[in-house]
Parts: structure tokens; sequence; C-alpha cells
């Protein structure tokens, strides 16, 4: 059952992409990126297919996979603007986000947004959720995309180039798209921890107040 509704998942995925193009493009990864639960590894793979299938420009349509990335962020950021804090200590635990794990999250945006938007990029769940915090703590916006753009850049460039390089073998698209998304993981842990452990140096080494 699971088999045959990723089977149709993708095939619909793809029928979307060839259909509308770069359009549908934007449009997928807006959902990918905003609250709704839609993988970014059912577009931007066909998108790069079609790259290789010479229907698409594999360039645009990474920029166009961005692109829909920075608007679905934009919709979660002003969302938690307006919707405010009490509503996320109500009703987050429905987006993997209980209280006591929202107040670290909370703390820890407040004073390291940055790393943590970029990351938060790579990592799945919670790329499609890591904007909220950002529009909690009114991260400042010109950062708040750069550090959105870089994260999603380095994803939907990885798996269009995984489905240049794969074509048609859905097989090896899944597998590389595994091998990657643990890589990323691996590479993230290893920054943050890099990144605390410099932050507590400066903090250490800074005059007291």
């Amino acid at each position: 059952m699971i088999h045959q509704w990723l089977a149709q998942a993708v095939e619909w995925s793809v029928r979307i992409v060839e259909f509308f193009g770069y359009p549908g493009v934007v449009f997928m990864m807006f959902l990918e990126s905003s609250f709704f639960p839609f993988p970014s590894e059912l577009v931007m793979p066909q998108a790069g297919i079609l790259a290789s299938q010479g229907k698409m420009n594999l360039f645009l349509a990474i920029f166009m996979g961005i692109l829909g990335s920075w608007l679905g962020a934009l919709l979660n950021y002003y969302l938690a603007l307006r919707l405010g804090r009490p509503f996320f200590l109500r009703y987050g635990r429905y987006l993997l986000c209980p209280p006591e794990k929202f107040a670290r999250v909370e703390r820890f945006f407040r004073t390291h947004g940055e790393i943590g938007t970029f990351t938060g990029r790579l990592v799945p769940v919670v790329r499609q959720y890591i904007s909220f915090p950002a529009g909690l703590a009114r991260m400042h916006m010109g950062r708040f995309l750069f550090f959105t753009g870089l994260g999603s850049g380095i994803w939907v460039t990885i798996l269009a180039v995984i489905g240049y390089v794969a074509h048609q073998n859905r097989e090896m698209i899944a597998t590389y798209s595994r091998e990657w998304t643990f890589r990323l993981l691996i590479g993230c842990a290893v920054l943050i921890a890099v990144y605390m452990w410099r932050h507590r140096r400066r903090r250490a080494a800074a005059p007291p107040a």
C-alpha cells in the first residue's frame, strides 16, 4: 500500500512539474517550505530529470525551487508574527513542538537565529517549521532571507542534480537522497557543535560587563 501510494505521488509530481513547468516547481516548493507536509524529494528530482531531457534549464529550475522555498518560509514567518507566542504554546504539540521543546527552540533562536535558520533548512521535517521561531523572534528579514535561501539552495541543488544524473532511475534517486540527507545531518551537527564551541569561547574571553 505504501509503495503504491509513493509511486502514485511520484507520478503525480512528475506530471505537475512537466505540465506547469517552472511555476509548478515554485508552487510545490512553496507547499514543501510551508507547513503543508509535502516532501521536496517529490519535486526537485523531477525537475532534474526534465532538465536532463532538455525540457528544463537546470539552473533556472534550481532558482525556481529556491524561490518557492522563500515564499513558503515567508508564509510561516508572517503566520508566526500574526498568531503570536500563545498560539504556539497551546497548539505547538500538533506541529511536533510541545511547550517544553518550544521554549528551548525560542531561547536558542533569540541568540543564534542565523545558524538555526540555515541548518534547519537542511534537516527533514524541521525545514517545514523552522521559520515559525524565526518569525516569533522577529529575526531581521534580510538575514532571514539570506540564511533561508542558503540552506534551501543547498538542498534544492542536491536534489535537482540527483534527478539530472539518475534520470528515470527511481531507486538511484531514493538511494542518493537518503545518502545526502544523512551527510547533511552529520554536517549540520558538526557545524552547530563548532559554532557553539566558538560562541562559548568568545563569551568566556569577553571582559565582564
